[in-house]
């Protein structure tokens, strides 16, 4: 299966779930998972499979407002976060908008605050509209994978990620329209 897992990540949680949804679709490591700053070149109508999260602000998507927020937090946090590297880049927001008929299967997740949906909001649900909107079709429903108030995974997370990798895996080709 040819797939790529892009994530925007401020604080490293969304990151780590990309990674390990990355690990849960391929164990063998054939799947990257990659910071939406180091998307160039990447042509989604080549995947089988193109998976995008981000990290829910401000009840949706990242922009560059609530980016900027993010950032400050840091700056006076006492030390506990620190931003990713590629924080300062484009948002997922940005990257979907670029693309416009595309034919493809995909896959859309987020991470959010443990809290009920209708009080965080959810970033996986902006970019599985996104997606659609792009042309794309969702292969399986949207996930969030849950943080704490200091925007630590929840424990259980991790193992969540990689179940929900290992779903999207097993999606047989000619149902992702690969026909290999």
């Amino acid at each position: 299966m040819r797939a790529i897992v892009v994530n925007e990540s401020m604080y490293g949680n969304t990151r780590q779930v990309a990674e390990t949804i990355a690990r849960g679709i391929d164990p063998a490591g054939n799947v990257p998972s990659l910071p939406v700053s180091k998307t160039n070149g990447i042509n989604p109508a080549e995947l089988d499979l193109l998976i995008v999260g981000g990290p829910t602000h401000a009840h949706g998507l990242s922009r560059e407002s609530t980016r900027n927020a993010a950032r400050t937090t840091v700056t006076r946090s006492a030390g506990d976060l620190s931003l990713e590297p590629d924080s300062a880049g484009m948002g997922i927001h940005d990257w979907l908008t670029s693309f416009s008929g595309v034919e493809g299967r995909a896959a859309a997740f987020g991470t959010r605050f443990d809290a009920a949906a209708l009080l965080t909001g959810r970033a996986s649900r902006g970019i599985s509209r996104l997606l659609r909107a792009s042309g794309f079709e969702l292969a399986v429903e949207s996930e969030s994978f849950l943080v704490d108030k200091a925007t630590h995974l929840l424990a259980g997370e991790e193992h969540r990620a990689r179940e929900w990798g290992a779903r999207l895996g097993a999606i047989p080709p000619e149902e992702l329209g690969s026909g290999e």
